[in-house]
């Protein structure tokens, strides 16, 4: 069957996916929130399809509904939050935690 975690999974990228079309050179996303029901079971070989809505924009949140369906029925839906972020700083920030973690 189509697991919990893989529905998150295809969620996250597909989210992610879709924003990056709208952003400037530079930018990403980061997941911030996911919250899922799954509600029906999907069979091996069957597939399914992924709606993500935008609800609200709030500056650099952005927060979507997700509604997930297989051939037959609705199998999963919920929230998820992305956070677009400049890719140079994130990765500086990264570098410093990383440089903290190794003088541990």
């Amino acid at each position: 069957v189509y697991a919990t975690p893989s529905m998150v999974l295809d969620i996250e990228h597909i989210s992610r996916d879709w924003l990056m079309e709208f952003l400037d050179e530079g930018e990403d996303t980061v997941g911030t929130h996911v919250s899922i029901d799954h509600i029906g079971a999907t069979v091996e070989n069957d597939s399914v399809e992924i709606t993500i809505t935008v609800t609200e924009v709030n500056g650099r949140l952005v927060k979507m509904g997700a509604h997930v369906t297989d051939s037959i029925e609705d199998v999963g839906k919920g929230i998820h939050h992305r956070f677009v972020v400049d890719k140079i700083k994130t990765f500086a920030r990264l570098e410093e935690k990383r440089a903290k973690i190794e003088a541990l």
